[in-house]
């Protein structure tokens, strides 16, 4: 029997694989091998296989190791930003009022307009890198800033520069309904027509789009605009996600859930019917935490129906310049834990495994043999201490697919 030799091991490693139903998958004085970019091996040091080597071994001295973070839910890349706004909320004024008084998304409309796509990238690539130093590996951007063709193919233009810059994966969502631009305040039905009938077919056929995105609230899009885009993209097919229940119940959950859609996002205001479609769908469930914390809403997300109902949760930074200028998934789990009352093991599934799920991808979000070796060693010891820190650097080292950043 030939020995085996594997690309890179790792030895004496907690790890939390995320994998089976014990807490955390965890697996204390732990081994993980990976080979041709996947895990090839993992288990309890004492069951390494005889005579095993690897081209690169690591001693981890007992740190933790997790696969890589998973942020499914960001609105990254922008230009200019809305500090400005923050400070008229705490004044008094609501995310409703700003809308309204031509704020909220418009203004980032305008903002990401008149940048072009070299600008945008160098605004957005360190907001990306904040996100890779905290852990994260696999990354979504919307694009949703532009609302009209050419800003809109600049957004996802640049998102696809992040990944290949930064070599991590980046997973594009269209984002046309995300707000009335101003030039059609009068023509509400020739925008939702040029979205669905020219730029998604445009921008699909050049290869940027990875699924489609809609606002369905009172200040966005109604649940008949956004049925007409998912009708669309499943012809063009392209899987959907939604922005849903944030401000009140719409029935944008069970409206996603009917086109089985990746995910439903935000959920404050989500409702029995909502819940029972996306469990039925196998729709994620994607908690925003940090669009909850700035804009001080009180309305909890309906988390112990969710889980009695058997809906994955995942949770994501929801980065954005004006609901959640959040540059550290983690910090989006620990205050998962603290505002929802997830317990950490629930906030790191929602982080990894169930935030791939919500990405469509499921070669990533546990360390198991098969699965994509996106790795990320910690200077922490116990799986809970990434929920615990409020912010901080804890990040040791990162592997994409088995080789080190």
């Amino acid at each position: 029997m030939s020995a085996i030799r594997w690309d890179r091991l790792f030895t004496h490693a907690t790890l939390a694989t995320f994998d089976g139903d014990t807490p955390f998958g965890l697996i204390e004085d732990g081994a993980l091998a990976c080979a041709d970019g996947r895990i090839a091996w993992v288990g309890a040091m004492r069951e390494l296989p005889d005579g095993a080597t690897a081209t690169h071994t690591e001693d981890l001295g007992g740190a933790l190791l997790t696969p890589g973070l998973v942020d499914c839910h960001t609105h990254l890349v922008f230009g200019g930003n809305r500090a400005n706004e923050f400070d008229m909320r705490l004044n008094g004024a609501s995310y409703e009022e700003i809308a309204r008084a031509g704020g909220g998304i418009v203004s980032s409309v305008r903002a990401s307009r008149a940048a072009d796509e070299d600008t945008l990238f160098a605004q957005s690539l360190p907001r990306a890198r904040a996100l890779l130093a905290d852990g994260v590996t696999t990354l979504e951007i919307k694009s949703g800033y532009g609302l009209e063709l050419d800003a809109e193919r600049r957004m996802l233009r640049v998102a696809r520069r992040i990944g290949a810059e930064l070599g991590i994966t980046v997973r594009t969502s269209f984002l046309g309904l995300h707000a009335l631009p101003p030039e059609y305040k009068e023509r509400r039905d020739d925008y939702v027509a040029l979205v669905c009938d020219t730029m998604l077919p445009a921008l699909a056929g050049e290869g940027l789009v990875d699924a489609v995105d809609a606002f369905c609230e009172r200040i966005a899009f109604t649940s008949a605009e956004t049925r007409r885009l998912f009708e669309r993209a499943t012809q063009l097919g392209l899987p959907v996600k939604l922005h849903a229940e944030q401000l009140s119940d719409q029935g944008g959950a069970a409206l996603v859930a009917g086109f089985h859609g990746l995910s439903a996002d935000h959920l404050e205001h989500l409702g029995n019917a909502g819940i029972a479609s996306m469990a039925e769908a196998g729709t994620v469930a994607v908690l925003l935490p940090g669009a909850f914390y700035a804009l001080r809403e009180t309305h909890l997300p309906p988390v112990a129906a969710l889980r009695e109902h058997g809906v994955p949760i995942a949770i994501a930074t929801d980065c954005n310049p004006g609901t959640s200028p959040l540059l550290s998934l983690r910090l989006a789990a620990n205050m998962a834990c603290t505002l929802f009352r997830l317990p950490p093991e629930e906030a790191l599934r929602g982080i990894t495994v169930n935030a791939a799920r919500a990405l469509g991808l499921i070669d990533r979000g546990t360390l198991a043999v098969g699965q994509r070796a996106d790795l990320v060693a910690w200077h922490a010891r116990q799986p809970a201490e990434l929920c615990y820190w409020i912010g901080g650097p804890l990040v040791r080292q990162v592997w994409i697919e088995g080789a080190p950043m």
